[in-house]
């Protein structure tokens, strides 16, 4: 039997399946607005009619999707830690030690760089003792670099790197990388820069990305 084509489909499943990319179309577009709200006023600050406005959303869906200014916020920084835990995924013991992590270390760059307001949220959460994400650092976030870290001191058992503590290399990876979203003014104000732009996260990038791979002997 040959599959049915789009237009043999039932027009419920069809109006289901376009329901359901405008659900996810909306659900981004909220998400990045939160981001950029709650980066500047703070949870506390932040209010779903300014998250709406800059969503360019009725306040009704806001509602309609996350029920309300907590859920949305859990969604923002349960989206942002998936997102930053993605690029790990290519470091496996079967990989090329200096190219894994110089391509983790440009992913976080490129993430700061093209989302520093959701570095931001991340930083105030954590400053404010986790109360969202305290459990999920706990479990899913400590999983990960642990499994991670075993690959990296599989690697230095092996002589593929030098021999460095492989669970406070992605402490310093994370500080170093992040630190240009966080701390932008303050890297601006030392650099006398309006902003960063694309040149100086280029520059920043080729610095953090040789600056560790040296430390782990992985570049001479």
């Amino acid at each position: 039997m040959k599959p049915m084509s789009r237009q043999q489909l039932r027009p419920d499943a069809v109006d289901d399946a376009a329901k359901g990319q405008i659900r996810q179309a909306n659900e981004a577009l909220i998400l990045t607005a939160a981001e950029r709200v709650f980066a500047g006023a703070g949870f506390a600050g932040a209010t779903m009619a300014a998250i709406a406005e800059a969503a360019n959303l009725p306040k009704a869906n806001l509602h309609y999707y996350f029920g309300s200014k907590e859920s949305l916020h859990r969604a923002v920084l349960a989206r942002i830690l998936r997102d930053w835990l993605v690029p790990t995924h290519d470091i496996t013991p079967q990989a090329d030690p200096r190219q894994a992590l110089e391509c983790y270390i440009r992913a976080k760059m490129a993430l700061s760089a093209q989302r520093p307001h959701a570095s931001r949220v991340f930083a105030n959460e954590l400053l404010h003792g986790a109360p969202v994400l305290k459990n999920l650092l706990a479990t899913e976030l400590r999983s990960m670099v642990l499994a991670k870290a075993a690959v990296l001191q599989g690697w230095i058992d092996a002589g593929r790197m030098a021999p460095v503590d492989p669970v406070h290399l992605f402490f310093t990876i994370w500080a170093a990388t992040q630190t240009y979203a966080d701390f932008e003014v303050q890297v601006c104000a030392v650099l006398r820069m309006p902003e960063l732009g694309e040149d100086g996260y280029t520059e920043a990038t080729e610095h953090v990305v040789g600056l560790i791979l040296r430390g782990c002997g992985l570049l001479a």
